[in-house]
């Protein structure tokens, strides 16, 4: 068998719990003849962790080299092209993209979520860019619809993700049960006086179900502060879970009833192990997951300001609601294979 390189690129070793989730379900995926390099920010970290090549993803001459060496060159899935976030973002990855297909490589979009593309020049880039790729995969509707207005061929799955296999975490045998897990995080839209009122809401939360609150942090940088914030006012009925790796964190959701979530991986994740999901939304793309699924929740801008509401549409929620069937869950995740059969037939070497 004749083994052949791909260049991964994402936002891969930035403790990103969501982005090393993506990485984690494209290894899972890659065909066995394939041998993975990636683009990490943390290549020491992401070699030890999953045992494939890494290199550093703003060292130019260490890309390049890794470029020459390579095959094929996958956009790892998730925003990558977008600008409301960052402006620099999109040209990072369009140019690597650019330069992969200047080389001869075979490109794969893999488990897009495109835009906002709120500038001219970033939208003239991405379509270029998705144009010269070999085979492309989306994870929502609104890409699946600006591929086709720029009559580019793709397919459309549901988030990748869905797919990754998940691991138990033997430290969840020792909590109390029920439990509600809450992953909130650094945002503009979530603001000193919203998440106040968050909190207060969620200490009703806690005495009027009598639940155990994990409070997940998907990227510390991001994300620990508030949760210790949380934990301030849930001392003894809460726990800080820190999990690095993608399959534990994934796996913490089985031994969970419901989830109110900001990051939409924890919303994929937490309803792929059949639990019940509660959205805060800051982006679109979670208003996308919410509406594909049905999942109620609030854009953090409407949120209400009468704390009392939001703890009792909570409460009313966590004993009148249900997870997704087990019927619906294996759908989704039978369909989210559509992007590891989109690897193999781009990487075939046929």
């Amino acid at each position: 068998m004749v083994k052949i390189r791909a260049l991964l690129s994402g936002y891969y070793g930035k403790g990103n719990g969501g982005d090393e989730a993506l990485l984690a379900t494209l290894l899972q995926m890659l065909p066995p003849d394939v041998t993975p390099v990636v683009l990490s920010g943390n290549p020491e970290e992401t070699k030890k962790r999953y045992g494939v090549e890494s290199y550093n993803r703003m060292a130019f001459l260490q890309i390049i080299k890794a470029l020459r060496s390579c095959d094929a060159f996958i956009w790892g899935g998730g925003s990558l092209m977008q600008d409301a976030t960052s402006s620099i973002s999109p040209f990072y990855y369009g140019g690597l993209m650019a330069l992969a297909q200047a080389m001869g490589l075979k490109t794969v979009a893999w488990g897009q979520g495109i835009g906002p593309l709120l500038r001219s020049q970033t939208r003239w880039l991405a379509k270029r860019n998705f144009a010269l790729c070999t085979k492309i995969s989306v994870r929502d509707r609104s890409s699946a619809a600006l591929l086709s207005n720029w009559g580019i061929p793709h397919i459309l799955a549901p988030d990748p993700v869905w797919a990754l296999e998940s691991k138990p975490v033997p430290e969840l045998a020792d909590l109390p049960k029920p439990r509600i897990a809450v992953i909130l995080r650094n945002h503009p839209q979530l603001t000193e006086t919203r998440l106040a009122n968050l909190i207060h809401a969620l200490v009703d939360l806690q005495k009027a179900t009598q639940t155990f609150i994990l409070l997940l942090p998907f990227q510390k940088s991001e994300d620990l502060g508030i949760a210790e914030k949380i934990q301030l006012q849930l001392k003894d009925v809460s726990k800080i879970i820190c999990a690095e790796d993608p399959q534990l964190l994934k796996g913490i959701f089985r031994g969970v009833e419901m989830a109110i979530g900001m990051r939409l991986h924890s919303l994929i994740m937490a309803a792929s192990e059949g639990c019940r999901c509660f959205a805060l939304s800051y982006d679109p793309k979670v208003n996308r997951l919410m509406e594909d699924l049905e999942i109620p929740g609030w854009d953090l801008k409407d949120l209400p300001t009468d704390v009392d509401l939001i703890s009792k549409t909570w409460i009313q929620y966590y004993h009148n609601s249900e997870a997704l069937s087990s019927e619906k869950i294996l759908s989704l995740v039978n369909e989210a294979f559509l992007h590891r059969d989109l690897l193999r037939e781009s990487l075939s070497n046929k």
